[in-house]
C-alpha cells in the first residue's frame, strides 16, 4: 500500500488531501499545529497517522524528521502556508519551512517506490519577467519557487521527481467564498497530477490541471 505524508492538513487543501488519500486506500501520515484536535473525517482511519508540527519552529522538524526516520512516503505534499501577517513570519512558513522540511525528509522519500515531492505554490507567486516587487504573500511564493529551482537539481541523484504546484483559486479561507474551485476540486486535480508525475516533469511549475505554469 503506498503512503504519502502531507504537512498542513488542518484544513482547507491539506485537509481535503487526507480525505481523497484515505479513500483510495492510502497509508497517510498529516501533521496539523494543533495537538489534540481530531479531524473531521469520516469512516476508518486505521491507515491515517497524525502528528503535531508548527513549522516556524526548526526544533519540531528535526524531532518530526527523527520520529518518521523509519518511514517511507512514496509523495511528501507540503501544503502549510500563510496569506497575512509580518513578514519574517509569512517568509519563515511559506518559502523557509517547506525548503527546510524536505530536505529533512528526502531519506524517507528516496528509500520508496514512486519517490515523489510537491510543494505547493500559487500563481500569484510568478514574476513572469516583471522586475518590481510582488505583494507579501506573492514574494513568499516566488521565492520558494527560486529556492525550490536550486534545490531540484540535487535531487535527481535521488531519483526523486519533485514540482511546485498552484492548486487554482480555491473557496478556502485562504481563497475566499468568491473562488470558483471547490476544495474537492482542486484536490482531485492535485491528486491526478501526483500520480501522472514522471521524471520527465521534475523541476518544473504545474498547475493543478497539470499544465506548465510560467515561472
Amino acid at each position: 500500500m503506498p503512503s504519502i505524508l502531507v504537512i498542513g492538513a488542518s484544513r482547507g487543501i491539506g485537509l481535503e488531501l487526507v480525505r481523497q488519500y484515505l479513500a483510495a486506500g492510502w497509508h497517510v501520515h498529516a501533521t496539523t499545529r494543533t495537538p489534540g484536535k481530531s479531524l473531521p473525517l469520516k469512516g476508518s482511519l486505521e491507515n491515517l497517522r497524525m502528528y503535531t508540527l508548527d513549522v516556524r519552529d526548526s526544533a519540531q522538524i528535526r524531532n518530526l524528521a527523527e520520529e518518521l526516520s523509519q518511514s517511507t512516503f512514496d509523495v511528501l505534499i507540503h501544503n502549510a502556508a500563510v496569506h497575512d501577517g509580518k513578514e519574517k513570519e509569512v517568509m519563515r512558513i511559506n518559502v523557509e519551512a517547506p525548503i527546510e522540511l524536505t530536505e529533512a525528509l528526502l531519506d524517507n522519500v528516496s528509500r520508496s517506490r514512486q519517490k515523489k515531492i510537491v510543494l505547493m505554490s500559487s500563481q500569484m507567486g510568478a514574476r513572469r519577467g516583471r522586475s518590481g516587487k510582488l505583494d507579501l504573500y506573492g514574494e513568499s511564493k516566488a521565492r520558494l519557487n527560486e529556492r525550490f529551482r536550486e534545490l531540484a537539481p540535487s535531487l535527481v541523484k535521488r531519483n526523486i521527481t519533485a514540482v511546485v504546484l498552484h492548486p487554482g483559486w480555491v473557496r478556502t479561507d485562504m481563497g475566499g467564498s468568491s473562488a470558483p474551485l471547490s476544495v474537492a476540486e482542486s484536490v482531485a486535480g492535485i491528486k491526478q497530477v501526483v500520480e501522472n508525475l514522471n521524471p520527465q516533469q521534475h523541476g518544473s511549475f504545474l498547475t493543478w490541471k497539470g499544465e506548465i505554469h510560467p515561472w
